[in-house]
């Protein structure tokens, strides 16, 4: 076991999950993700995409707080208390996309065999990815890692 892989156990021991975040490469956004969260509460890990670190890491730890404290989020389904003025909502990641966003994830998940969320959020007009005439800046940062359903 590497340092990365010890440093994330200890977080998951002490917090519920440890967060990770991966630099904007090439043409494509950087993006926040948990672990173990799934493995704590039985609740789906977490992924933002496109925002500053810092704010998806607060967003990540909100949402770690509040399924500790209870409370269970489903698919697209909205909620408030991520970013001010807006709700979020969230989807179920595709499978597909685990091998390019959670590698760490899967190797300490052994694989796939957990749960994970995109979180959602409104562009600062408050259109959503699946309305039309969106801004390309806005799609840019929100890759959908969801199925179109």
């Amino acid at each position: 076991m590497d340092k990365n892989e010890k440093n994330a156990l200890q977080d998951i021991e002490e917090y519920g999950c440890h967060v990770l975040h991966i630099m904007e490469e090439d043409k494509e956004p950087g993006y926040t993700y948990s672990i173990g969260i799934d493995k704590t509460s039985s609740h789906p890990d977490v992924i933002v995409t496109g925002l500053k670190h810092e704010v998806a890491h607060w967003m990540i730890d909100q949402y770690n707080n509040r399924v500790l404290a209870g409370e269970v989020f489903k698919a697209s389904e909205y909620y408030s208390g991520f970013l001010e003025g807006f709700d979020v909502t969230f989807k179920e990641v595709d499978k597909k996309h685990y091998y390019k966003y959670f590698r760490l994830g899967r190797r300490l998940y052994k694989g796939d065999d957990f749960n994970a969320l995109q979180l959602i959020y409104p562009s600062t007009e408050g259109l959503w990815p699946w309305d039309k005439d969106l801004p390309d800046d806005y799609t840019w940062h929100l890759p959908r890692l969801y199925s179109r359903s």
